[in-house]
């Protein structure tokens, strides 16, 4: 493991860590950890990431970044909508019953393209229908309320994909119940730049 810390933080310490990177990103005083040559040889046997992260495809959301975090710091899945299937559980369930990684984080984003397009309506094209099928839920949740409509459904739909993370079984609901694993949704202000903890 060279020279990886053995101990990975506790959940709260991580969030901890994400919500830290995220003010420097914020305060344009970026620190850029882990990113040096030395670093890259600490992570050739192994990873130990503190934080899982399924975020949007979107260009503008780069987690590392957004977070201010470097090499072997974060397991990122990335999909439009941080939507999930079989393929994203698994890839979770691999971060968090195999590398022991604390903190799962659903982070969604404002002005998402993928929740837009669904509550603008109309026809879609090629595999997109089966994208706003599963984001719709969360636009009907959220359809009324006073607000932005897409940040409304945005937050809506991040706190219902980690539910439906926490409550996946076997591996990811008993590594929950377990108090191994902790699974929060969040939401990244494009314009603020600023991540707000949902959950």
């Amino acid at each position: 493991m060279n020279t990886l810390k053995a101990n990975l933080p506790t959940s709260a310490d991580a969030l901890a860590m994400l919500i830290q990177g995220n003010q420097r990103y914020v305060d344009a005083k970026l620190a850029h950890p882990h990113q040096t040559p030395e670093r890259c040889a600490a992570l050739s046997d192994a990873q130990l990431p503190f934080a899982i992260i399924l975020g949007c495809a979107d260009s503008r959301v780069p987690p590392e970044i957004i977070f201010d975090q470097g090499l072997g710091d974060l397991f990122v899945i990335r999909v439009a909508g941080n939507l999930i299937d079989d393929m994203v559980l698994a890839s979770i369930e691999y971060a968090a019953a195999h590398l022991h990684t604390p903190l799962m984080m659903v982070l969604g984003h404002t002005k998402c393209g993928a929740v837009s397009a669904t509550l603008a309506g109309g026809e879609l094209e090629g595999h997109l229908p089966g994208m706003a099928s599963l984001i719709q839920p969360a636009i009907e949740q959220t359809r009324g309320q006073s607000g932005d409509p897409v940040t409304l459904a945005v937050k809506a739909h991040a706190l219902a994909m980690a539910a439906q993370i926490a409550s996946a079984a076997p591996v990811l609901s008993e590594l929950v119940d377990a108090g191994e694993l902790q699974v929060v949704a969040a939401c990244y202000d494009i314009d603020s730049r600023k991540v707000e903890i949902l959950s």
